[in-house]
């Protein structure tokens, strides 16, 4: 999906108080995300999203509840509109600050605070049901990624993270965990943190999953090793948390099945962005190589 198509999708929802064409594109990845007056609207790259759509409005509505400050959805529930899933939320104020890696440790400090929504008794929901949060499938987009690169990609290459998922995804299942299982963000890095008037609120909750805490804490170390986080920042960060996930024995698996996630996720942006294409390059050469000292560039 491009800007051109998600704008015409924009177009059809028909939720804005002005035209599509006026909102101004956030990002552009999974979703594209649009602002506009008051509101804004996340467009789905296709129809498969729609259930975990529907539950990101589940889980911001929950974690109001819970105290926990985070974006808050405007429409109570999401929307197909020509097979991709829209879904409504309130624009924020502008931010005072940039966010930091303690704003984040801060946060994750409140969401691992606490316990599952409980299956047997209703949870605060906009589908009148009951939230359930999954476990963090942090593989599960591997094969629809690169069956959405294609051919753009060596066949090789995709094969060679078909094994590297299955074996991380099977040294994963028997990892003992140091905290206790319970709610995580599971994409937890600063971009998804709003420093507003009000102070730091968690944005993009399409992840929140019920799984090991270890998740979101590996996202930061992995951060350091490998996209260039300075060691101060890294630093901010366990202090304010109270614990560097790096001291786990567990901590490589993690990190080695973020990174099979991370190789893939970039894959599907490379059948129409060359520099998709050699990000994802460089990305599989260093894991093949075994070169942990190769930086890698968000994307």
């Amino acid at each position: 999906m491009d800007e051109a198509r998600a704008r015409d999708v924009l177009a059809a929802a028909e939720v804005l108080p002005g035209p599509a064409t006026d909102a101004r594109l956030l990002a552009l990845g999974e979703n594209a995300v649009f602002a506009a007056g008051d509101l804004v609207v996340k467009v789905g790259r296709d129809a498969e999203l729609l259930d975990r759509a529907g539950r990101e409005l589940d889980i911001a509505l929950w974690l109001a509840e819970s105290g926990v400050p985070a974006v808050r959805a405007a429409r109570p529930e999401p929307m197909l509109v020509e097979g991709h899933p829209v879904t409504v939320w309130h624009r924020m104020p502008d931010p005072v600050r940039p966010a930091e890696p303690r704003d984040l440790a801060e946060l994750l400090r409140l969401v691992h605070a606490l316990p599952s929504p409980a299956p047997s008794s209703p949870a605060p929901s906009f589908s009148g049901g009951t939230l359930e949060l999954p476990p963090r499938e942090l593989l599960n987009g591997v094969e629809r990624w690169l069956r959405l690169a294609g051919d753009a990609v060596d066949p090789a290459d995709a094969a060679y993270l078909r094994e590297r998922r299955d074996g991380f995804a099977s040294a994963a299942a028997g990892l003992t965990p140091q905290l206790p299982p319970g709610p995580i963000h599971g994409d937890a890095l600063p971009r998804n943190v709003h420093v507003g008037p009000d102070g730091p609120v968690l944005v993009d909750l399409e992840t929140f999953s019920a799984d090991l805490r270890e998740h979101d804490l590996v996202v930061m170390a992995l951060s350091r090793d490998r996209y260039g986080l300075p060691a101060e920042a890294y630093d901010s960060f366990t202090e304010a948390y109270g614990w560097d996930v790096r001291e786990w024995d567990g901590c490589s698996v993690l990190r080695g099945a973020r990174e099979t996630a991370s190789c893939a996720w970039v894959a599907q942006h490379a059948p129409s962005n060359p520099k998709a294409l050699a990000e994802f390059e460089r990305r599989v050469a260093s894991l093949r190589d075994g070169d942990e000292s190769v930086r890698w560039y968000p994307f």
